[in-house]
C-alpha cells in the first residue's frame, strides 16, 4: 500500500441533470462507456470523539495495488483488482465482482492530523483512521 499527502486536488464534479460541459457529445452510450470506467468500492465512515475512521471493501486486492491519498479535505483511495480468468472452457453464468481500476473519494468534514493517520489491510479491508486536528487554543 502506498500512501501519499497532498495538498491540491483537481476535480470535476457533475451530477445527474446538469449540463455536461461538452454539451451531447458526452450523452452518448459508447462514450460514458469509456468515461465510467473506474469502479467504486463500498465503504463505511464513521467518526469518535478524537478520529474519523474509514473501512474500504477491497477483498481481492493486495497491498501494493492500491494506494491512499490524504488530501486537507479530501481522502482518496484508487488502485486496480484483477481476479484470475476463469478455464479456457468455462462459460460464465453469472459475473458480478467489479474488476480493473477502481477510485472512491471521500469528503474529510474537518481538518486532519496528516502525521498520525494509521492505515492497516487485512482479510480484504482496509481500514484508515484519520486523527481530528487539535484545535489550536
Amino acid at each position: 500500500m502506498r500512501y501519499r499527502r497532498l495538498s491540491y486536488r483537481y476535480a470535476m464534479v457533475v451530477r445527474s441533470g446538469q449540463t455536461w460541459p461538452f454539451g451531447d457529445m458526452w450523452q452518448t452510450d459508447r462514450l460514458r462507456l469509456l468515461v465510467q470506467g473506474r469502479w467504486r468500492p463500498d465503504a463505511d465512515t464513521y467518526e469518535t470523539a478524537t478520529t474519523f475512521e474509514i473501512i474500504v471493501d477491497l477483498a481481492g486486492v493486495e497491498e501494493d495495488d492500491f494506494e491512499v491519498q490524504i488530501f486537507e479535505d479530501a481522502l482518496v483511495v484508487e488502485g486496480r483488482r484483477d481476479l484470475p480468468s476463469c478455464q479456457e472452457e468455462a462459460v460464465y453464468h453469472a459475473a458480478g465482482i467489479r474488476q480493473g481500476p477502481f477510485q472512491l473519494e471521500l469528503p474529510l468534514p474537518a481538518p486532519v492530523d496528516p502525521e498520525r493517520v494509521e492505515a492497516r489491510h487485512e482479510r480484504g479491508l482496509l481500514r484508515i483512521t484519520l486523527p481530528k486536528r487539535a484545535e489550536a487554543g
